[in-house]
């Protein structure tokens, strides 16, 4: 609002110049015309002939004095002049800007007019922009493809919701990886007010992939061009935007520039802040033809019933096919498209203020769009270099995409209160089931935690993963916070199959994350890696729902269930590749006991051989894991028997029992209830036995455990005794759902547990 109404402030100011000035002047020269109390003329001559004391210097006064009253006049004729212009400015005085003269507010022909564009584009809205119907849904198309712009639409929408105050509806054209990345992070986000639908992008590949596009973006950068055949039919409008935008203010302002729109007007955009259409950059650059210095795609305002009804596909599909004969491809993949056809039909296009694009790429006259950054709207990082560009003002666009980036994305989950919302089944669950639960009983929070939905963002980095053809790869699963961050480089080195990891984090942690990731030779290198964050809310260490994350999204056939804390010994990925073969285990219920130990020392040589390992066990190097603090933990892995060992060898469930295993994908999950420290594995081990899984240890496989300051969750344990009391209490309930799940079979548990 301060931002619209800034212009009626400068009118104001302005007017009040044009008053006073004059008036000042006339009371200034007329005081100054007066000597010893009597009145003195003005005029020279008269002043000479009457006035005795009439010299050379106050003759000169007097000249100075007449020539700046006449500079004064002039300002306020010029002054004048542009209050009159302003306030001819208004949107019923637009005749469109197909024509290369445009209004002030419209756009610009040269860095003047471009600055004044800012004055008079303000000053007018204010009081004369249409309203935006308060639960009036706002709809915004975005394309988006990979790993990377999956990355890059969070950021836009965390922008986007920020200043938002009416419903959104986002139509993401997304390709596979994108669509399962964003579905999962906007069902787990559970935003009010905000419907996501999706449409596929490799289904329309065909009706693009006939032009050729030297652009970075590729065959998806031209899809945009057909967002009238894809998007519902009944959608009459919306706001396409690229997804390195970022915006600065309330996307209704600019939704309600659809009503400025006139005659064939049907699209509306910002001319393009650099040179490149004017064909100047370099020596025999030849662009696409354009209108002037053309128009940036970035951000784009579509009516797409006039579209429709114009065959936008024919004429941009007769335009492309034409220039490409001569152009052969494209440089700015659509930007290119869509310029050719407004130089043949310029009358298409609503030049929208530079302020709603601010482009900033290399050699462009951004800065021009402004006078202060806070008549900033929109912000496009339309350069390769992105955070790195050059520009005055980059700290400040820096600072602010930043703000954003690491914006915690729970915080925008607000109602907009006196909207009605779509009626979500997953949310109406949710609120039913803690409904339910007892806000006076003292393991409430325990208990909560079950239900707490954790915004998940899925592949967080790039992951390729090729299928092994023997149908017996493995992948190792862990889950980790911020503070065991610098175990990966070394999970990696000793591990070389696939990996799934699930990282609880902030939104701030996640990027720390991502730049350690980026700044890593060793993680860089690794692509089957999938590092997926879940975010933190609430105040337990979801460790189970982490595990599950981490689980639910492998590709491979089995998986090593570890911890991040453990490095496995070398080669065992393919060791376990073939007990999987030796083992039947795809048609048997196995589960495969890789012995755990442990060290006390932060620098280990780390033991190359079974023999080897052995010795370090003697010399008291290394020990079996957890021997001093919790023994039944790995007792019934039988660590004596395992150091003649050469074939693997089955033991029995015991109570306490929590090995680390290799199973198939389709074993249980973990039990969310579980947070923390505590039974969390002990659980999951428990349902194994109840469900007929055969314990095996391997003879040649082991995992050491290295040396960290201990958790918080464990020093919470260790302190609070209102933690303990809950832990088993919730203990005590997961036998009992045992017992109803599983009958007379899971009375042992309850046995061994009073046994214990």
């Amino acid at each position: 609002m301060l931002g619209i109404c800034r212009g009626r402030r400068k009118f104001l100011a302005a007017s009040l110049t044009v008053l006073f000035v004059p008036a000042i002047t006339w009371i200034y020269l007329f005081a100054g015309s007066f000597e010893d109390g009597k009145p003195v003329s003005l005029s020279p001559l008269e002043s000479q002939a009457h006035s005795p004391r009439y010299t050379a210097s106050s003759q000169r006064e007097r000249e100075s004095l007449e020539e700046r009253m006449r500079e004064v006049e002039e300002e306020n004729r010029v002054l004048r002049k542009q209050l009159s212009l302003a306030q001819s400015r208004s949107p019923s005085h637009h005749h469109g800007n197909h024509s290369k003269t445009y209004s002030m507010e419209e756009g610009t022909g040269d860095s003047e007019s471009l600055r004044a564009g800012i004055v008079a584009g303000n000053s007018s809205e204010c009081g004369q922009q249409p309203a935006v119907e308060k639960c009036e849904t706002i709809h915004v198309a975005i394309v988006c493809a990979g790993y990377n712009a999956s990355r890059d639409v969070v950021t836009l929408v965390k922008s986007v919701l920020f200043h938002r105050r009416n419903p959104l509806h986002f139509h993401l054209i997304a390709d596979a990886i994108a669509k399962q990345i964003l579905a999962t992070l906007f069902q787990t986000w559970m935003v009010p007010a905000v419907r996501i639908d999706f449409y596929d992008a490799d289904e329309l590949k065909s009706e693009v992939s006939w032009i050729p596009n030297k652009h970075y973006s590729g065959i998806y950068g031209l899809m945009k061009l057909v967002l009238t055949k894809t998007l519902p039919s009944k959608l009459e409008r919306v706001i396409v935007l690229d997804t390195d935008i970022t915006f600065a203010t309330d996307i209704a302002e600019l939704w309600a520039v659809f009503h400025k729109f006139k005659g064939q007007q049907v699209l509306g955009l910002v001319e393009n802040q650099s040179d490149w259409y004017l064909g100047n950059l370099w020596k025999n650059h030849r662009p696409w033809p354009a209108l002037g210095r053309g128009y940036n795609t970035g951000v784009i305002l579509l009516l797409l019933d006039k579209l429709r009804k114009m065959k936008w596909e024919q004429m941009w599909r007769l335009t492309a096919e034409r220039e490409l004969m001569s152009m052969l491809s494209t440089s700015l993949a659509d930007q290119d498209i869509f310029n050719a056809v407004i130089k043949q039909n310029p009358f298409l296009v609503y030049q929208l203020p530079c302020f709603w694009n601010v482009q900033l790429s290399d050699h462009t006259r951004s800065e021009q769009c402004y006078r202060d950054v806070s008549d900033l709207k929109v912000i496009h990082w339309n350069s390769p270099k992105k955070l790195r560009v050059k520009n005055k003002h980059v700290e400040f666009f820096r600072n602010l995409y930043l703000t954003f980036l690491e914006y915690d994305g729970n915080l925008l989950r607000r109602e907009l209160f006196g909207c009605p919302s779509e009626t979500d089944v997953n949310s109406e669950n949710l609120q039913k089931q803690l409904s339910e639960l007892d806000e006076d009983d003292l393991c409430y929070e325990f208990r909560r935690e079950r239900f707490t939905v954790h915004r998940t963002h899925l592949y967080f980095l790039h992951y390729e993963y090729e299928p092994a053809s023997d149908n017996t790869d493995v992948t190792l699963v862990a889950q980790l916070s911020m503070d065991r961050l610098q175990m990966l480089e070394a999970i990696c080195k000793h591990w070389e199959g696939p990996i799934s990891l699930a990282l609880y984090l902030s939104d701030a942690e996640a990027q720390q994350f991502l730049r350690y990731a980026q700044g890593s030779e060793v993680l860089m290198s690794r692509h089957n890696v999938g590092y997926h964050i879940v975010y933190k809310e609430g105040q337990f260490y979801p460790v189970n729902l982490l595990r599950n994350v981490a689980m639910k999204h492998i590709s491979t056939p089995y998986m090593f269930l570890s911890d991040i804390d453990f490095l496995p010994m070398y080669g065992l990925y393919e060791y376990l590749r073939k007990s999987v073969i030796q083992l039947d285990l795809a048609n048997t219920k196995k589960a495969l006991i890789v012995p755990a130990f442990e060290t006390l020392r932060y620098r280990l040589s780390f033991p190359k051989s079974k023999a080897e390992l052995l010795s370090m066990l003697d010399m008291g190097t290394l020990f079996t894991f957890r021997y001093h603090v919790w023994t039944k933990g790995h007792a019934p892995t039988n660590f004596a028997k395992w150091r003649t060992a050469t074939t693997p060898y089955r033991v029995e469930w015991e109570a306490d029992f929590e090995p680390y295993v290799v199973v198939r994908k389709d074993c249980p999950e973990y039990d969310r209830r579980f947070v923390g420290f505590g039974w969390n594995k002990v659980a999951h081990i428990m349902e194994l036995d109840a469900q007929e899984y055969e314990f095996t240890v391997l003879p040649n496989a082991y995992m050491i455990h290295m040396p960290h300051a201990p958790s918080f969750d464990i020093t919470k344990f260790r302190s609070n005794k209102q933690y303990r009391i809950c832990l088993k209490t919730l203990k005590e309930e997961f036998q009992q759902d045992m017992s109803r799940h599983y009958g007379f079979a899971a009375l042992k548990y309850l046995t061994a547990e009073n046994n214990s």
